[in-house]
């Protein structure tokens, strides 16, 4: 039962890791796009506007690798937990992949839309609108 115990915290510390990760990348977002608006502001140039969408993307790509691992791994954690075999410590999730914890479906996730999708729109109007 420690073995299981043991796995499970190794497990839940990589998710914890994933989330870490994906709200450092968030915070990066904003810090680069915001900087790049001032830098538009300050110089009256809109091709930082233009500029804004390459770390956008970017990181939203970034983002939505990391919460495709955080749910392979957490289908891990579940197997894991509802597991009556032998603890083998692996940490090997392909068994897992299936359309939900896909790279494509996590970055069109509502929570990455919901984040990047005004960003993007807002990088946009504001192109559009700089004069």
């Amino acid at each position: 039962m420690n073995d299981k115990v043991t796995y499970l915290q190794m497990i839940q510390s990589i998710i914890s890791r994933m989330a870490s990760n994906s709200f450092l990348l968030k915070g990066w977002t904003v810090t680069l796009v915001s900087a790049l608006f001032a830098l538009a502001a300050k110089d009256s140039n809109h091709i930082y506007f233009v500029l804004a969408y390459f770390p956008t993307i970017m990181l939203w790509v970034l983002d939505g690798y990391f919460l495709s691992q955080e749910r392979l791994f957490r289908s891990l954690y579940n197997h894991a937990r509802i597991s009556t075999d032998a603890v083998e410590f692996s940490l090997d999730t392909r068994d897992f992949k299936n359309k939900w914890n896909g790279w494509a479906s996590s970055f069109l996730s509502r929570t990455l839309i919901i984040f990047y999708g005004p960003i993007i729109i807002a990088i946009l109007i504001l192109t559009l609108g700089f004069k």
